[in-house]
Formats: structure tokens, C-alpha cells, sequence
């Protein structure tokens, strides 16, 4: 006799092909198009200000032979090693300290991770550190003053960098390893009677995916550079995309600028298809852990009793964390208790910022919520439907930079550039959302008994949420594309007009905290620490998962 779920899988299948089409149109408009655009501009010579023609690959050619490029690669990726670092050595062990020391001091951790996370501002730590070139500097902003000679300025901006960052980089390390090892405390029984593949696969892949990602990030990495150092002294701190930016927009040399943008992407590439081949490989999958029943009658999130010697060692890298944290943070702080009122914390400088910022991460995240429950939650190939992410897999880690000469000129020629709209983030579907959740939808719908809406919409939704919310604070503090296409100061985002503050002649200085005013920075961290205790936490991070099973229809 035929299992009766033969004839209920064809429906759940062509409605998870359907699912996924906005995502796939979403992402040949704002992905596939602009970067064959991109190599097509690498190959032509002009620009903005002459006529363009073909030239082959010269561009190329004179980017290797003046090594301009190579330079440029070299130091772009020298500012990784300690960001590296902190994720991949310093994450962990703080992470494995806080799971094995029990709910509250893990609990705690979530929130001070959190005040981390929303008060991260690129373009505003930048301008705090701008701070220690005055004459009377001390302290840790005193670091600044390496970066007037071209000798100690790439040492002084790495030093900078990995100081800036440390908070930020450790708490969304933390958050991605705490789930790894939350499964293996239910490895067994209660994720659903099923094996998860054990915490150390799960935390060898979770390492491996972070550090792919800081690499990424890292290859374009902009703001602070560009804020601190503008590329000099002497060109002895340029990145990638620095060099860029210079070539396209400064010099208006759109070739070569687009040359840089095509190599940048070609490396981007490839580790976004390796990220997604070692999540697929090692069947990843994310789901939520179930709850008990307490005495009283309510439920909570199964729990291992700490020790006395977890609970001490967590409490102390707790301790050690905050206070590194708030070192490495103390030039930031200084500023924002110091800054003037400026243009930049305006209500129009920050309508400017944060309507076109949340517009953009709700249609990129729900276009990819989308497509996360057809490949995920409804399974159209399978038991190898995440391998359909390949087809998002080059754009993985693709941001506004390497598309940017593209996207700029489709701007124009849309006679949007020194408009309103031209400020919304050009990408219509956010590929690392679509990969967390299709990863979560894949969890949920192994794990339940349920049927597809209460047992993976449901329970995927917040997360859903939960990224449109990151997704908004990422573009809110994004510098780029804002700065190419709002040349009007009426129009300027909160980075923006720091960025002018700084170039400007007035006595005045930055405000280091336009880009994370107090309304804002207490509503995020209202949302995130709600997310943190009532839903991250009981998340778990799983490889070589379970048998997959059909949703009921």
C-alpha cells in the first residue's frame, strides 16, 4: 500500500518552489545583474566625466602592475587577524564558560553581549578615536596619534581596529557558539528523541562559518578607514575598498574602480559558496529546544544544574569580558559624553537614517523569510533542499561595496541620486538571513510533529523578526552607499554628516553619538534582550541531523 505521504508531498513541494521565487527574481534584479554590470564597467575604460569604450583588460593589467591593488588586499586583510581572533579563541571559551555556569550568569552574559551589539556605531567609534589627535590626548585615544606618519599608521589603524571591535565581534561570536553547545545538552531525549551530531562538530562548523564570515566582512571593510585615515597617510592605509572608492568616485575612473569591485567580488564569491558548502555538508540545522514543565504549572527551557567551580569561572569571564570590553570601548564613551549638538543628531539626519534603514530590512528579510520556508520548512528536493542555497551562495557576503559602481550608475540613470528614495539599500533580498532561517526552517520541520503552520511558520517567525531588526541596524550605520547617491545636505544620514562634521572647517566637533541616539539604542535594547532571554537562548545549533520528515499537511 502507498504511504499516504506520496500524495501529500507534490502540493508541499510546488508550493516550496513557489515560495522561493521572489528571492530568486530578488536576487537576479539586486544581485545577479549588478554584478555582470560590474565586470562589464572593469572592462571599459572612461568614466563618469569622458566617454567610455572597451578596453579589454587593461584595467587589470595596470592594477597588478602598479600593485596598487596587491597593497591594498594586504593591509584590508592585516586588519583581520585580531578581529579573527577574538571570534574564533576568545568567543568560544567565553561561550563555554557562560553555558556551563548556568542560567542566570548565561542570561547576563545575553544582556551585556546585547548593550554591545546595539550600541555599535562604525562612523561614530571612528570619529571618538578622531578625538585622540588633539594635543592633550591621553589614555587609549592617545593610539591615534600613530596615525599621522606613514610609518606607524597601519599598526596604529590595526591596533584601532581590533580595539573597536572587540565588543561587537565577541558578542555576536558568543551568540552564534552558545547554541552549539546548548545541543549538546540535548543531544539526546529532548531534541525530539534524536541525535544532533554532538557539540563538537556543531562548534567546529559554527567556527569554521565565523571565521569564513570575518574574512568577508572584513575584505570591506570602509567606514572606520575611511573616517579615521581617509587611505593616507601617503595611501599606507588603503583598503580594498578604499582603493574603490577612490578610483571610482574620487578620481571618477569607473574601469578601474569597477576592476577592484570585480576582484573583491570574486573572492567574496568563493568563500560564500564554501560557507554554504560546509553548512550543507555537515546537514546544519538550528531549532528550538523544548520546555518542561515547572512545578507551578508554567513551563521552562530544559536546564543542567551548574557546579560551584562553573558557576565561579563563568561569573569571572563574565567580569573579564565587560571590563576588557568597556577599556577597549572607553574612547567611544568619552566622546559621547563629551559630543555637541550637531546636523548629524537632528531629526531629519536621523529620519534619513533609520526610514530607508528598516524599509530595506523588511522587505530584504521578508523576501527571504519567504524562500526560508519553501527550501527549509517545505523540502521541494528533499533531503538536500539547503543545496538549492548555492544559487544564493556568491552573494552570501556581497554588500553595498563591490556593486556599488553598478548600483550607482543604475541610480542615475534612474534619476534618483540627491533623492529621498535613493537612500533605501539597493538589495531586495538578504542572503545571510535567507541561510539562517532556511537552516531554522529545516530544524523546525525535522523536529515536529505538528503541522507546517504551528510546527515552522510559527515558531521561525521571531527569528525572522529578530534579523530584519539586525539587518536595519546594519544599514542605519552603513556609510557607502549613502555617501555616493546623497551629495545634499538636507539628505544627509547620521554617518554621513559625521563624516562632513569631520571635513568640515567649524570648531565644532563630531557627534559621536548621532549614529546610536538614547531612543533609539534603548528600543533596540529593549527588543534584543527580550529576543535574548525569551528565544535565542533556547536555540541549538545541530550537524548530521535528524531523519527528515515531511510537515503534515
Amino acid at each position: 500500500m502507498t504511504p499516504p505521504t506520496t500524495t501529500t508531498q507534490a502540493p508541499h513541494r510546488a508550493l516550496g518552489w513557489l515560495l522561493a521565487v521572489p528571492a530568486l527574481f530578488g536576487t537576479l534584479i539586486s544581485l545577479v545583474l549588478p554584478t555582470v554590470q560590474t565586470i562589464w564597467l572593469s572592462l571599459q575604460s572612461g568614466g563618469v566625466l569622458r566617454e567610455s569604450s572597451f578596453a579589454g583588460m587593461d584595467n587589470y593589467h595596470e592594477l597588478g602592475r602598479r600593485g596598487e591593488v596587491w597593497r591594498a588586499l594586504w593591509f584590508t586583510l592585516s586588519l583581520t587577524v585580531v578581529p579573527l581572533l577574538v571570534a574564533v579563541v576568545v568567543a568560544p571559551l567565553l561561550a563555554l564558560a557562560l553555558d556551563r555556569a548556568g542560567t542566570w550568569p548565561r542570561r547576563a552574559g545575553r544582556i551585556a553581549l546585547s548593550l554591545a551589539v546595539v550600541t555599535f556605531s562604525p562612523v561614530g567609534v571612528a570619529a571618538a578615536w578622531m578625538r585622540g589627535l588633539m594635543p592633550d590626548a591621553s589614555g587609549l585615544a592617545g593610539l591615534a596619534q600613530g596615525l599621522r606618519e606613514p610609518a606607524s599608521a597601519p599598526g596604529a589603524l590595526r591596533l584601532i581596529v581590533a580595539a573597536a571591535t572587540f565588543g561587537v565581534v565577541c558578542a555576536l561570536a558568543v551568540m552564534a557558539f552558545l547554541p552549539a553547545l546548548r545541543a549538546g545538552s540535548f543531544s539526546s531525549g529532548a531534541l525530539g528523541g534524536q541525535r544532533g551530531g554532538g557539540v563538537v562538530p556543531a562548534m567546529l562548523v559554527v567556527g569554521a562559518l565565523l571565521a569564513i564570515t570575518m574574512l568577508a566582512v572584513g575584505l570591506q571593510a570602509f567606514s572606520i578607514g575611511l573616517t579615521l585615515t581617509r587611505g593616507g597617510p601617503e595611501r599606507s592605509t588603503e583598503t580594498l575598498a578604499g582603493l574603490e572608492y577612490d578610483l571610482a568616485f574620487r578620481m571618477a575612473q569607473f574601469g578601474p574602480g569597477a576592476a577592484v569591485a570585480t576582484l573583491t567580488g570574486v573572492i567574496l564569491g568563493v568563500l560564500g559558496i564554501i560557507a554554504t558548502v560546509i553548512a550543507a555538508a555537515s546537514r546544519l540545522s538550528i531549532t528550538l529546544t523544548p520546555r518542561v514543565a515547572r512545578e507551578d504549572g508554567g513551563e521552562a527551557a530544559a536546564e543542567r544544574r551548574p557546579g560551584a567551580a562553573g558557576l565561579a569561572v563563568g561569573v569571572a569571564a563574565l567580569v573579564v569580558f565587560v571590563a576588557v570590553a568597556l577599556v577597549c570601548a572607553w574612547p567611544w564613551i568619552d566622546g559621547v559624553l563629551a559630543s555637541p549638538d550637531t546636523p548629524a543628531g537632528t531629526l531629519r539626519a536621523q529620519v534619513n537614517t533609520w526610514v530607508p534603514a528598516i524599509a530595506g530590512a523588511v522587505i530584504s528579510v521578508g523576501v527571504a523569510y519567504l524562500a526560508a520556508l519553501g527550501i527549509g520548512g517545505l523540502r521541494p528536493l528533499g533531503r538536500g533542499s539547503e543545496w538549492l542555497l548555492l544559487a544564493f551562495a556568491p552573494w552570501l557576503f556581497v554588500g553595498p561595496g563591490p556593486l556599488g559602481v553598478a548600483n550607482w550608475q543604475n541610480a542615475r540613470n534612474m534619476g534618483l541620486i540627491d533623492s529621498f528614495l535613493a537612500l533605501f539599500p539597493p538589495l531586495l533580498v538578504s542572503v545571510p538571513a535567507l541561510l539562517v532561517l532556511t537552516l531554522l526552517c529545516k530544524g523546525l520541520a525535522e523536529r515536529t510533529d505538528k503541522d507546517f503552520f504551528s510546527g515552522v511558520f510559527l515558531p521561525s517567525l521571531p527569528m525572522a523578526g529578530i534579523l530584519a531588526g539586525a539587518v536595519a541596524l546594519v544599514n542605519a550605520q552603513d556609510l557607502l552607499w549613502p555617501l555616493l547617491v546623497a551629495q545634499k545636505p538636507t539628505l544627509y544620514t547620521a554617518p554621513v554628516a559625521q563624516v562632513a562634521q569631520l571635513g568640515g572647517f567649524s570648531g565644532t566637533g563630531p557627534d559621536v553619538g548621532a549614529g546610536t541616539p538614547l531612543l533609539v539604542v534603548a528600543v533596540a535594547l529593549i527588543a534584543v534582550v527580550a529576543a535574548q532571554l525569551l528565544y535565542l537562548d533556547r536555540l541549538a545549533i545541530t550537524t548530521n541531523g535528524s531523519r527528515p520528515r515531511t510537515p503534515a499537511a
